[in-house]
């Protein structure tokens, strides 16, 4: 009989340390954002896992014009953070953003690099000078349509098209002029304030370019409407802010 009863407590102890240790399900929030937010939005993630148990955010990095393709095309996202309006705009027009959802989100400069002991440039009408400029390609890339504005008001693009080496994104931009496949590059402040390889020779006055925003929606088909309007909520508080202006990036106000 005591053996009996030894045996039934046993059985009482293991199930009660079974369910103990059955872990959390967590929810999946997609979300897709522009290369040039990575580095961020790496700190962002760690930090709002830490403080909600129940998320997963599994981030898909690219050029906006390429994330925009793909939630037109039906790959499943639950929040967008593009680099330019452009994109955003049309999926407005296509009906593929949660409505009420859509904000400002951020703002950035957009700047001129060269590789650290570059001593050839001084300002964007050195340019002429260089061998080869490497840009976002214009028709998907931000940054690439900002570059192509900022040196047309310049009286630079036609000289320097034959010049150009056109990148897929931002980062493809930075990794060109920082390994010396280029002489220099046109990038945001946050990418070049990243990187030890590269410094910033001038910064494009902001007359000469559209006003660069960072706007973030829900997506209209996402299944976790409420967890992704939270964490839209947490990246424009204090904390997340906080983290995005330590990366090159401005608060719009």
């Amino acid at each position: 009989m005591v053996l009996v009863g030894c045996s039934s407590s046993g059985s009482s102890t293991n199930r009660t340390e079974q369910k103990e240790t059955v872990p959390v399900e967590k929810k999946e929030i997609l979300v897709s954002v522009a290369a040039s937010l990575k580095d961020a939005m790496t700190e962002i993630e760690t930090q709002y896992e830490a403080k909600n148990a129940g998320i997963n955010l599994t981030i898909n990095y690219g050029s906006s014009g390429s994330l925009q393709q793909q939630i037109e095309q039906g790959a499943p996202t639950d929040l967008f953070i593009s680099a330019g309006k452009k994109q955003m705009d049309a999926l407005e027009k296509g009906n593929f953003l949660a409505e009420g959802t859509r904000i400002d989100l951020l703002g950035n400069d957009l700047v001129l690099i060269a590789g650290k002991d570059n001593k050839g440039f001084t300002s964007f009408q050195d340019l002429a000078k260089a061998g080869k400029i490497s840009i976002g390609t214009p028709d998907s890339v931000p940054a690439g349509k900002y570059a192509q504005e900022a040196l047309t008001s310049m009286k630079l693009w036609g000289t320097l098209q034959a010049k150009l080496v056109l990148a897929k994104d931002v980062t493809q931009v930075l990794t060109y002029v920082e390994s010396g496949n280029v002489d220099a590059g046109i990038v945001y402040q946050s990418d070049a304030q990243g990187s030890d390889k590269v410094k910033v020779i001038a910064i494009a006055p902001t007359d000469s370019h559209s006003t660069i925003v960072y706007p973030a929606s829900v997506i209209a088909n996402t299944k976790n409407l409420t967890e992704a309007k939270d964490f839209l909520s947490y990246l424009s508080g204090d904390n997340a802010q906080q983290i995005f202006v330590k990366y090159g990036f401005k608060i719009i106000k």
